[in-house]
């Protein structure tokens, strides 16, 4: 404007209109500028936890939420409450508070840690605003349950509780009602002394006489010592026994006491025996009325292949065995224990001992059922009295919510065989429940949530832990990897498309084995890791990273790369930090240290600290290219394909591998390696290319 007075400060009439006129068009100019760049910047999707945000909500008022991108039975949709942004860590449970419109949510914080929260969500808050701590410094709460007397009762490692979440100073209500359940720390009947048991995180339900069934999960995958086993596994039996559902019943008025200092711990009984981890478990209304069902969801044991063992629906009974770990799937005894299973009360356990009840139904294998209910509620009609059944696995059978139809006495309707399921992203898309034995009958089921694979630039791989069903009938579910809180409401209209698979491919896997198989360090790095970490302290789970009886060094080596390149989010060649690799073998994070035991390696195992820096090495210098990093300045930085085509934003100080300085097909670009999906919008392809410009990288000091 001071430029536009001087000009009219002149007195040439015609040079002071023109001079006008010409700041209206420069005016303008700025402003359809302006207004294009921010109509370019509102078409980037915000992300929030991995998942894109666009502008539609599922629900309504200020229960509506955004909706998220995840592949829903017609008629439903998935709305985001809560992501990493509030600050989330490792959420594990939900529960409402009865008669309010809150919720209280486990924060276990993490595998390893301490610090577990029980937070009181509000939905109806303005946003970033929704949390509010209740109880901090928890040792890994996770069940959360209303009791008989309507209050509200969470878990520990250790301990059950009740508290009043309204309260001015939650913590002054606490009153615990058990203490003292093997937690993370235990000692064995032999003596051994654990530091971390293998499934410590305590969930329990009420039937309606009060009575609490707890789960006492198994200290080990699989209780194998060294060859030849001749005796029981001695964790699972006597009165404390583990990999059991144990039960207290309450005194006469039908409500547990709160304990004092000094007073003894309830009674408990040994309800059933022989399941490994009991972390999904739901009673029918009426039990325990003669007939009415009592179901568990078992994690099975872990074993190679993709299609084995098959997880567990288990219909339970008191005094009764379920076979961990000397059975799996309907009737197969584990080789392990063959001379346990030839004489004493376990002979023929798994095929002819009256102690032994097989599963009700088989569920796909390691899938990972961590939630289990019955829908009551009036917002989905269709699915009134069915079980809802969470599968928390990453293998492709896992990440997605079932819905079992049921019998008036809530028990799954068996089918004859063939059943088949739904895989997820692989050539075949259903596989049969089946055994050693061939094609097995078993419960159908439809899926609430199907589609839930990664997708880049539209969600992370689904990680549903916690469910229950809120007293207007939604749905609310928390996911512990990928920090949030969903609720499921009632869709309009005909629901979207399926997202397609968008895994590592295998031209891609092949380029990069072919790059470690050029470079004769990485070699040598990849034969050390697979001798010392992998076939020294990885076997029995993963699938063995694939290995197999009679293969050479070098099959050895190529198949342990492979299995890691070909597993979700693993390794991001030239970027160790972005991997689990790196985080699950240092404890990084809230996921579980690898191996199991692991913090204890690098003291009493000499080099294996080395062992972790070899796996960095490997990533860092698995791509031909010179490490650069994403130069200071604005948070994000652009980068693009060939055609320019908008590819991601990365942030500063991010490491990436560039191929080319001075891209011969793009100039003021430099050419980098595919980098860590995260960062991916999915509008790009590996064939097109990716680009930025050579000003924003600098190198790696």
């Amino acid at each position: 404007m001071n430029r536009l007075i001087f000009w009219c400060e002149r007195p040439s009439l015609r040079a002071c209109v023109a001079a006008f006129f010409g700041a209206l068009v420069f005016g303008a100019l700025i402003f359809g500028v302006l207004i294009c760049l921010a109509s370019v910047a509102s078409s980037q999707p915000l992300r929030k936890s991995g998942y894109a945000i666009g502008t539609e909500s599922c629900g309504s008022g200020d229960l509506g939420f955004p909706r998220i991108p995840i592949d829903m039975k017609a008629g439903f949709c998935a709305g985001l409450v809560a992501s990493e942004e509030d600050h989330l860590k490792f959420p594990r449970s939900i529960i409402q508070v009865p008669g309010h419109d809150l919720f209280v949510v486990a924060d276990m914080g993490g595998w390893g840690h301490t610090d577990g929260r029980l937070l009181l969500l509000d939905p109806h808050a303005a946003e970033g605003k929704r949390f509010k701590e209740l109880l901090t410094a928890i040792e890994y709460p996770f069940g959360l349950a209303i009791g008989p007397d309507r209050k509200l009762y969470a878990a520990t490692a250790e301990t059950i509780f009740r508290f009043d979440p309204l309260a001015d100073n939650p913590r002054s209500t606490v009153e615990t009602i058990i203490r003292h359940l093997p937690g993370r720390r235990i000692t064995l009947p032999d003596g051994t002394r654990l530091d971390e048991s293998a499934h410590p995180l305590k969930q329990f339900v009420f039937d309606r006489n009060g009575r609490l069934f707890v789960n006492v999960g198994s200290h080990s995958d699989d209780c194998i010592t060294p060859a030849p086993i001749t005796r029981a596994c001695a964790a699972t039996e006597g009165a404390s026994a583990m990999a059991a559902i144990w039960l207290f019943t309450p005194p006469s008025a039908g409500v547990f006491a709160a304990l004092k200092p000094n007073d003894p711990d309830p009674p408990h009984a040994v309800y059933a025996r022989g399941l490994r981890n009991s972390l999904a478990l739901a009673l029918h209304p009426n039990f325990p009325d003669a007939g009415y069902a009592f179901l568990q969801g078992e994690n099975g044991r872990d074993l190679p292949d993709i299609f084995k063992p098959n997880e567990e629906l288990n219909a339970i009974e008191q005094g009764r065995h379920y076979g961990w770990p000397y059975c799996y799937d309907l009737s197969t005894s584990s080789p392990e224990f063959k001379l346990v299973l030839q004489s004493g009360i376990y002979k023929s356990l798994c095929t002819a001992n009256a102690l032994y009840k097989a599963p009700f139904s088989l569920m796909p294998p390691h899938g990972a059922p961590l939630a289990m209910l019955y829908y009551h509620g009036a917002k989905f009609p269709e699915l009134e009295g069915k079980l809802l059944v969470g599968l928390h696995g990453y293998r492709p059978t896992g990440s997605r919510v079932l819905v079992y139809d049921v019998d008036d006495h809530g028990f799954p309707r068996p089918s004859p065989a063939p059943v088949r399921y739904h895989v997820s992203c692989a050539a075949d898309p259903t596989h049969s429940s089946q055994t050693d034995a061939g094609e097995v009958a078993a419960a159908p089921f439809e899926e609430l949530i199907a589609g839930w694979h990664r997708v880049n630039g539209a969600r992370p791989q689904g990680a549903p832990v916690g469910i229950t069903v809120a007293e207007d009938g939604a749905i609310w579910l928390v996911e512990d990897k990928n920090q949030t809180v969903i609720r499921i409401d009632r869709a309009v209209g005909d629901a979207p498309e399926p997202l397609p698979c968008d895994m590592r491919s295998q031209a891609l896997i092949d380029e990069l084995a072919a790059f470690v198989a050029r470079d004769a360090q990485n070699r040598i790095r990849l034969t050390t890791l697979r001798k010392g970490l992998v076939e020294k302290h990885c076997l029995g789970c993963h699938s063995d990273f694939g290995l197999n009886a009679g293969q050479s060094d070098a099959e050895k080596d190529t198949t342990v790369l492979r299995f890691m390149l070909s597993q979700d989010g693993w390794i991001y060649p030239g970027d160790p930090a972005s991997g689990k690799l790196r985080t699950r073998l240092r404890g990084l994070g809230a996921e579980k240290l690898m191996p199991p035991g692991g913090e204890k390696l690098p003291k009493t195992e000499p080099g294996y600290a080395g062992l972790i820096e070899t796996a960095d090495l490997l990533v860092a210098k698995m791509v031909p290219g010179v490490r650069m990093r994403i130069k200071s300045g604005p948070p994000q930085r652009k980068f693009f394909s060939k055609a320019n085509k908008e590819c991601g934003e990365m942030p500063a100080g991010k490491v990436v591998v560039v191929t080319q300085r001075s891209a011969v097909d793009k100039r003021g670009f430099s050419r980098f390696f595919r980098l860590a999906d995260p960062y991916l919008n999915g509008e790009c392809t590996d064939d097109d290319g990716y680009y930025i410009r050579q000003e924003f990288l600098v190198p790696v000091q």
